[in-house]
Formats: structure tokens, C-alpha cells, sequence
């Protein structure tokens, strides 16, 4: 099948126009300019010391978490807790597992009846993604709905798929979704408690949840001023951790509607607070403008 392309004058390129985004959502160079606003950063240390945190410490945090929660929905952790091995072992892993060929990642290929696993053909608001992925869950199987019936109990597992390579993967996968797990719970509790609330009343309702974890691959672009890796998007879960590597590229929209660019900062984690958290600092902020 002929493949349509895209021609430019310098230099000549083919790219398939399911990857173009349209005009006014193409990427844009001063995105990733770091000298503009930047996304809070905040220091977890006083969580993971050996002693009972100071109260001065946790109210200082918690005041931080509140602010970045209701002003970007966006911020940028260090000193988590998390063990960096676990974090470079990940990163080795899944940079051999997506330099395999094309016929050994699609033995785990994604498809109806097993969707989680390898996949290459995602799309974001139509356009197709310039990425590759790797989904499983962070506790080996998810159960949801097997209809959209209202009154069925029925459920459907979802089980994870493991490449045979490289063979130290699922181990990697494991391990690393175990320790960023601890991470999140600890994150809902912040967030608990800068809303005024007990500190486990997010934790205590996710004791049987069905996180899932994507490992993304964006390789080299032949045209990055016409595709993005992932286009616009909100996530709809609790929250997102993610990791950057030295490339960068995540970009965040102020509350203006200008699109910044977040700097890399090695070993760090940047915490996206989903649509399900953002409900009730929209409901604060709506209640607190009724009353005035």
C-alpha cells in the first residue's frame, strides 16, 4: 500500500499524514524554554526520614502541595523515596526491550482480547501518536466491568503480558511499580490533608485499585516541527507519576492558556494531579468564590 507524504522544500521528508497534528496544535520551539514559569518543585525528605517528621515540616508541605494543586495541577518531586536503582534498572530494561526487533515486541502485542502489553498505533484526539508503549499493571491483573450494564456484577480480568526479552523486565516492572506505588499513597495523604481532610481519606478507598503503568519509547522524528510523541490531553485517574528522561519534552498548560516547557531534572518525578483530584479543588475554589 503507497503511503502519502508530506514534502518540504529543505529537507525533503515522508511522513504519513496520520501522524500530523493540525496547525494550531503543532509543536512550537519556545516550549522548551526553560528560562519561563516553572511548575512548583517540592522536596519529600521530610517523608522519608528515619525519625517522625516535625509537624513545622509536614504543615510546610502540605501548604506547598495545596498551593501547586490548586495553581498548575502540575509539580516536580525530589528526595521521593524511591530507590534510584530500581528507577535505572527500569530505564536500562525498557531501553533494550524497545531496541528489539519489530517481530519480538509484537509477540506481546496489545489487541482485544489482552489489552495490555506492546502497542505502536495510539491515538490522541484522532492524530496518531509518534511513540511506542509497553502497558501492564502494577499489581498483575486489573478486574473491570465485562459489560456497561448497571445492574451486572460481571467483571473481566486483564492480565499482563511478559516479554521473554529481555528476561530482566517483569522483574524491573515489578520492583519499580512496587516502590512508586508506596510514593503515590504517600502523595494522597499530602493531598488529604491540604484539603482539610483526614490524611488516608483518598488511600483508604484504593486498597483494590487498577493502576497500570506505560513505559513510552519516542524515537528520532524525521519532521518534530509536524508530530508530537503524545498530543494534548488531560489524564482522567488520581495521579500520574512520571519520569523525564535528559531529552525533556513535556510541556504544561498555565491556567492563561500558554504552554510552558517542564526542564528535566535528573532522578526526579513530575506529578500530574488527575481530573478525579481536580474535581474537589474546583468545587473549593467555586464554594469559596460563592461565598465572597
Amino acid at each position: 500500500m503507497a503511503v502519502s507524504q508530506v514534502e518540504f522544500a529543505q529537507p525533503f521528508v515522508a511522513v504519513d499524514p496520520a501522524f500530523i497534528q493540525s496547525p494550531e496544535h503543532r509543536p512550537n520551539a519556545k516550549h522548551s524554554d526553560f528560562t519561563r514559569d516553572k511548575i512548583p518543585l517540592i522536596d519529600l525528605s521530610p517523608l522519608n526520614s528515619t525519625t517522625t517528621p516535625q509537624p513545622t515540616s509536614l504543615d510546610y508541605l502540605v501548604t506547598q502541595i495545596q498551593a501547586a494543586c490548586r495553581d498548575w495541577g502540575f509539580f516536580q518531586v525530589i528526595n521521593h523515596g524511591v530507590p534510584l536503582h530500581l528507577l535505572h534498572t527500569l530505564q536500562s530494561e525498557t531501553a533494550r526491550f524497545f531496541s528489539l526487533p519489530m517481530q519480538e515486541k509484537a509477540k506481546v502485542r496489545r489487541d482485544l482480547e489482552h489489552p495490555l502489553g506492546y502497542y505502536d498505533t495510539e491515538h490522541t484526539k484522532n492524530t496518531r501518536d509518534w511513540k511506542e508503549v509497553f502497558d501492564f499493571s502494577c499489581r498483575g491483573s486489573i478486574c473491570l466491568p465485562s459489560n456497561l450494564e448497571v445492574d451486572s456484577n460481571e467483571t473481566r480480568p486483564l492480565t499482563n503480558q511478559w516479554p521473554e526479552n529481555p528476561p530482566r523486565l517483569r522483574e524491573a516492572c515489578e520492583k519499580y511499580a512496587e516502590a512508586v506505588e508506596k510514593l503515590s499513597f504517600k502523595l494522597l495523604e499530602l493531598i488529604s490533608l491540604s484539603l482539610g481532610l483526614p490524611a488516608d481519606y483518598f488511600s483508604s478507598n484504593f486498597d483494590d485499585h487498577s493502576s497500570f503503568m506505560r513505559l513510552n519509547h519516542y524515537p528520532a522524528c524525521p519532521a518534530p516541527e509536524l508530530a508530537l510523541g503524545v498530543g494534548r490531553h488531560k489524564d482522567s485517574g488520581v495521579l500520574t507519576v512520571l519520569v523525564q528522561d535528559e531529552v525533556g519534552g513535556l510541556q504544561v498548560r498555565r491556567k492563561d492558556g500558554e504552554w510552558i516547557g517542564v526542564k528535566p531534572i535528573p532522578d526526579s518525578f513530575v506529578i500530574n494531579v488527575g481530573d478525579c483530584i481536580q474535581l474537589p479543588w474546583s468545587l473549593k475554589v467555586v464554594f469559596v468564590l460563592f461565598l465572597n
